[in-house]
């Protein structure tokens, strides 16, 4: 015959009776309530700041907590307060370096803000993956979106969402988010202005996929650029944001005798892009000049050191998740788009033509 789980025990301590919960089990709000003798209604009420319960009483169940070691769960506190404390991130699945540095600013910030964040990725841009990896973080009751994946203005946005407050990172801006985005016009061209105003008669671009909001973007900066300075457009070439995408387009380009200057979307794109070029014997800056996009880590420390647009990718992040938690605060405020405006790192892959 199987033995009952023993009952939660009570001990004298100092003077006071003491809950131990059951083995197998943290301490629960009866604990706290058995310690402070009082229900557990009222210790709720103390715990959700409840302003009728006198100052006896609260002070009974405040050291009952600290003398129980109870911690009181995030769904509990949500189902009182309405609110999670959680801020749920959409992401790109990926492993590149911008991700990663993005998430950190989220993170950081999000502690400040006293929140947490809870992250869905999606594998594609679909708006399928997109909807599903919503649904995913309002099932977990966070108190508002980042979505930091390149959707455009997509009118189904606001039902999807259901008024949660929302800010979309580098999207298209609708009726119903925020968005904080870095200019990657000004990107493209300010690129390419550099490479003409070293000398190159014309620029070939190396641009991201073209169903990426901040890709198109950049290849429209370089277009305009080409356009004011009265020069040829070359064909624009693809890749998938990968080193190996950016390789085999410089076996490509490295079979040109023309082409003498390269403005590349990603700086990983560009590592590959510099390999496959000296794999056909081009060599960089002497021969062909490049200009990646982002100022990873690892640009500096590429052979050549690499010329590049910084993306403030932490503070991206970081300015992402301080619009949401104003939005949490007051969802009547209505906030600006935040556009910030990128910068050139001029190194040692670029250089006069010969």
């Amino acid at each position: 015959m199987e033995r009952p789980s023993p009952p939660a025990r009570t001990e004298p301590a100092q003077g006071r009776t003491t809950a131990v919960p059951a083995r197998g089990r943290g301490p629960a709000m009866a604990d706290v309530a058995r310690v402070a003798g009082v229900s557990a209604q009222t210790v709720s009420r103390v715990l959700s700041g409840h302003p009728n319960v006198n100052e006896t009483t609260r002070e009974r169940v405040r050291a009952a907590v600290e003398q129980t070691g109870y911690r009181r769960n995030s769904l509990a506190r949500a189902l009182v307060t309405g609110r999670s404390k959680t801020i749920g991130v959409i992401t790109h699945e990926t492993d590149f370096y911008s991700g990663s540095a993005m998430m950190l600013g989220m993170q950081r910030a999000a502690r400040d803000g006293g929140y947490f964040v809870s992250t869905a990725s999606t594998a594609s841009l679909s708006p399928a993956s997109i909807a599903q990896a919503v649904d995913r973080l309002l099932d977990q009751g966070v108190d508002g979106l980042v979505i930091a994946v390149p959707v455009r203005d997509d009118e189904s946005l606001g039902d999807l969402i259901h008024g949660t407050p929302t800010v979309v990172v580098d999207g298209m801006q609708s009726s119903a988010t925020e968005v904080v985005a870095v200019d990657q016009v000004a990107a493209g061209r300010v690129a390419t202005e550099h490479l003409l105003a070293l000398g190159h008669e014309t620029v070939w671009h190396l641009a991201g996929p073209a169903s990426w909001n901040d890709a198109n973007g950049r290849t429209a900066g370089w277009q305009a650029a080409l356009h004011d300075a009265g020069r040829t457009e070359p064909p624009v070439l693809y890749g998938d944001w990968s080193p190996e995408s950016g390789y085999r387009n410089g076996l490509v380009l490295g079979r040109l005798p023309e082409v003498t200057a390269v403005f590349v979307a990603s700086d990983e794109m560009a590592f590959g892009l510099i390999r496959g070029l000296t794999e056909r014997g081009r060599r960089v800056p002497e021969d062909v000049s490049v200009v990646g996009m982002d100022d990873i880590a690892l640009a500096e420390y590429c052979s050549p050191p690499l010329t590049t647009v910084r993306q403030p990718f932490h503070l991206t992040g970081r300015l992402a998740i301080e619009h949401v938690i104003a939005l949490i605060a007051d969802p009547t405020t209505v906030h600006e788009p935040e556009v910030v405006l990128p910068e050139l790192a001029v190194r040692l892959s670029t250089a006069p033509p010969r």
